[in-house]
C-alpha cells in the first residue's frame, strides 16, 4: 500500500489472536502497522508481533525492490511492535537503529543488547535527514509506555503516532472507527489522559495531513474529527449524553430493577445502555461508562461485600481515572444491605463525581417502596 509517493505500508493483519494484551476481545483481529520511507536513505518505522515477522520481512523486501534499509526507527518497545528488532538488525548488519534512551534500555532487557555500536539515541526535537524527508522526533512518555516517541515527516506532513490514534481490528475488515478506537483508547491509554493532552498540544504546532498509527487504519481525511475525539477522551469529558446501567444479579431481582429503570428512562427520552456485568464484554461496559454522562451501578450485597463482577468493573473505572460524571446507586440485600456504601467508598478517589440524591434500596425483591425510588432516580437522571 502506498501512503504517499515515498512511504509504503508494510504491516500485517492478525486473525489468530483472541485476546489482545491478554484481556481485550478482538473479534475482528488486530493490525500491526509498519512503514518504510524510501528516500536517499531508507528508514523503516517499527517492526511487528513475533508471529508475523517473516510476513513483515517479505512485505519489506517487496517494498525495497533491492535496496537496503539504512535505519530502523523504534517508536515503541511493546512486543507487538518490537519483536522483529533483533532479526531485522541481524538481517541488515549495516542498518542503524534509532530510538529513545529508554527504548535502548528495554532492548537490553528483551534482546540482551542495546546495540551500542550501531545506534542513534534521539529525544525531543531530534531530527534525522533522509534526503527530501526530514524526520523530527517528539517524546510521548506514558502514551502509553515511558520510552515512546512519535515521528513527524515534514516533507509529506505525516505523523507516525505510535499507539496513538490506534484501534482494535485488522485492516482487511471494514468497521466504524470510533467504537473500536474508543474501546482501544480507554483500555490501553485511558489512564494517561494528561500525557495524551501534552502530546496533543505538541501536535497542534505541526501541519499534519496524515496520521499513521501502529494499529488501525492510516487516517488521511477529516483529521479534526479524530483529534477532537482524542481531546474529549484524554480530558475525560462527556462524549455523549446518556445513562449507562451496569448491574449484577444473582436471582434476577436486581436485573428487574435495572430493566425497570431503563424502561422509565427511555420513556423520558433518555439514551440508555444496559450491561449485565457477568455476561458482557467488560471492556465494552467500561467504554460506555466513559462515553456517556451518567452511570448507575446496581448490585447485591455479597459475602459482606459486593458481587465480584461489580467490584471488577469499578476497579476498571478507577484504574482508568474515571471522573466528571454523575453516578447513581442501586443496592440489593436480603438482611444487611451494604452495597451502596461499599460502591461509594470504592469511588471516593475519583475526581468530580456527582452522586444522585436518590439511592435505591431493594430488600430481596422489588416492592412499592423500591419502585417509587426507581421512579425518583429516573426523574433525577432525566
Amino acid at each position: 500500500m502506498n501512503i504517499t509517493k515515498d512511504i509504503r505500508y508494510i504491516g500485517v493483519n492478525d486473525h489468530q489472536i483472541d485476546l489482545f494484551e491478554g484481556q481485550y476481545i478482538v473479534p475482528n483481529g488486530m493490525a500491526y502497522n509498519s512503514y518504510v520511507i524510501l528516500d536517499e536513505k531508507v528508514a523503516v518505522m517499527d517492526t511487528v508481533d513475533k508471529n508475523f515477522v517473516d510476513q513483515w520481512l517479505s512485505n519489506l523486501d517487496a517494498a525495497l525492490e533491492g535496496r537496503k534499509p539504512d535505519y530502523l526507527i523504534v517508536q515503541h518497545m511493546e512486543p507487538d511492535h518490537s519483536a522483529g528488532i533483533d532479526i531485522f538488525l541481524n538481517r541488515y548488519p549495516e542498518a542503524t537503529v534509532v530510538a529513545s534512551a529508554k527504548a535502548f534500555a528495554m532492548m537490553k532487557n528483551f534482546f540482551g543488547t542495546d546495540y551500542a555500536d550501531r545506534r542513534i539515541v534521539v529525544g525531543e526535537g531530534s531530527t534525522l535527514e533522509l534526503g527530501e524527508h526530514t524526520l523530527t522526533f517528539v517524546t510521548a512518555p506514558m502514551v502509553h509506555w515511558p520510552e515512546v516517541i512519535v515521528t513527524y515527516d515534514s516533507h509529506d506532513k505525516v505523523l507516525f503516532s505510535a499507539d496513538g490514534f490506534g484501534k482494535f481490528g485488522a485492516l482487511d475488515v471494514e468497521e466504524e472507527w470510533a467504537c473500536e478506537a474508543r474501546r482501544y483508547y480507554i483500555g490501553i491509554v485511558g489512564k494517561y489522559g494528561a500525557q495524551v493532552q501534552a502530546l496533543l498540544k505538541k501536535a497542534a504546532g505541526l501541519d499534519i495531513q496524515i496520521i499513521a498509527p501502529l494499529h488501525g487504519p492510516v487516517l488521511t481525511e477529516n483529521l479534526g474529527y479524530y483529534l477532537n475525539l482524542y481531546d474529549i477522551w484524554s480530558s475525560y469529558r462527556v462524549e455523549s449524553e446518556g445513562v449507562v446501567i451496569a448491574y449484577t444479579s444473582v436471582y434476577g431481582n436486581t436485573k428487574a430493577a435495572a430493566e425497570l429503570l431503563a424502561e422509565k428512562l427511555e420513556a423520558k427520552g433518555v439514551k440508555v445502555s444496559v450491561h449485565d456485568l457477568a455476561r458482557t464484554d467488560m471492556a465494552e461496559a467500561v467504554e460506555d461508562a466513559f462515553r456517556y454522562s451518567k452511570l448507575v451501578l446496581a448490585t447485591t450485597t455479597y459475602n459482606g461485600d459486593i458481587f465480584p463482577y461489580m467490584k471488577e468493573f469499578i476497579h476498571h473505572l478507577t484504574e482508568h481515572s474515571y471522573q466528571n460524571r454523575t453516578v447513581g446507586l442501586i443496592e440489593n440485600g436480603s438482611w444487611a444491605p451494604m452495597a451502596a456504601k461499599i460502591m461509594g467508598k470504592m469511588l471516593e478517589g475519583s475526581k468530580n463525581l456527582t452522586f444522585t440524591n436518590t439511592t435505591v434500596k431493594i430488600l430481596s425483591a422489588l416492592n412499592d417502596d423500591s419502585r417509587a425510588q426507581i421512579e425518583a432516580l429516573a426523574s433525577e437522571l432525566a
